[in-house]
């Protein structure tokens, strides 16, 4: 759909777009920004805009999907601890679109100094995570898919992205990284969590403190591998995020009920490492590349990962 496209949708439901700016794109969507005359509960504080975020989806067969995915975000506002994106609009006529409030906050892979907050970001996650991985899958099997994928099928992929990004690897990581893609996947979970599945810095957004405002894109949530959120914000967050993280989750699965979580932690993060290198890199998108390699040395460095 293009800019043009946007606005005369915005203008069916009466939203009359002062301005309209590309936020960003991914590969199943494209997000737009609105900036719309203010209405009640839209608008901020002296303000008389509103700001929208306006989800086009690239694939003309994902109706279906964000209509789930509408279902799935109002159902979470209910549970989750941290705001979630609260769907105003979905339009399937000519292509899918949902448009929603933009939440307050910018992405923290786009903060200043966003390494400097991993504590105060993983406290925040790891507190939303406990609430969602305790829920009762059953309750989620209606809008959330399965995740089938055994580990190895990640380790295949990671090594896929490795061929991709060996180039931009620094020598001093190629060994580990190498001998890590040679070792054997971890044991799959034992047990499925309502999970984001993509709990990347690029979807946590914080405001100017530090604080966490925002959980963006569920469009990935799975019943899936606890480790799977886990092991993202190891690899965005680091060490002393992921030690926030469980500090703020909680000792119930630490260990007795899960003993392979830790490994399956460290896991996650080095294939997400690896394939989000390969995504900056081959897309041109200099962020991902950028946090990717930063966290190699954390993730493949002397000292264990998680």
């Amino acid at each position: 759909m293009t800019t043009a496209g946007v606005r005369e949708l915005l203008a069916r439901h009466g939203y009359a777009a002062r301005e309209l700016r590309v936020l960003g794109a991914g590969l199943d969507h494209v997000a737009y920004e609105a900036v719309v005359p203010g209405a009640a509960g839209r608008a901020g504080p002296g303000d008389d805009v509103a700001r929208l975020v306006v989800r086009v989806a690239r694939d003309g067969g994902a109706t279906a999907r964000m209509r789930r995915e509408v279902r799935l975000l109002r159902r979470l506002a209910t549970v989750s601890p941290l705001p979630v994106p609260a769907p105003e609009l979905l339009d399937d006529d000519g292509g899918a679109c949902l448009v929603y409030p933009r939440l307050p906050g910018v992405p923290l892979l786009h903060a200043p100094g966003g390494s400097r907050r991993a504590g105060a970001v993983g406290r925040a996650l790891g507190g939303m995570l406990r609430v969602l991985h305790a829920e009762p899958v059953e309750r989620w099997a209606d809008v959330v898919d399965a995740d089938d994928a055994a580990p190895e099928v990640w380790r295949q992929d990671a090594e896929a992205a490795y061929a991709l990004a060996a180039r931009r690897v620094p020598r001093e990581h190629r060994g580990p990284v190498e001998a890590f893609l040679a070792t054997a996947a971890p044991a799959p979970a034992t047990r499925r969590v309502l999970c984001h599945h993509d709990l990347g810095s690029e979807h946590v957004l914080v405001d100017d403190a530090g604080e966490v405002t925002g959980v963006l894109d569920w469009s990935d949530a799975a019943l899936a591998d606890p480790a799977r959120d886990l092991g993202l914000v190891l690899r965005d967050l680091g060490r002393a995020g992921l030690r926030a993280a469980l500090d703020a989750y909680g000792p119930v699965d630490h260990g007795a009920r899960d003993p392979g979580l830790a490994a399956r932690i460290g896991f996650y993060a080095r294939c997400g490492a690896l394939e989000d290198l390969a995504y900056g890199l081959t897309t041109g998108r200099q962020a991902y590349a950028a946090k990717s390699l930063a966290s190699l040395g954390h993730l493949f460095g002397p000292e264990p990962a998680a």
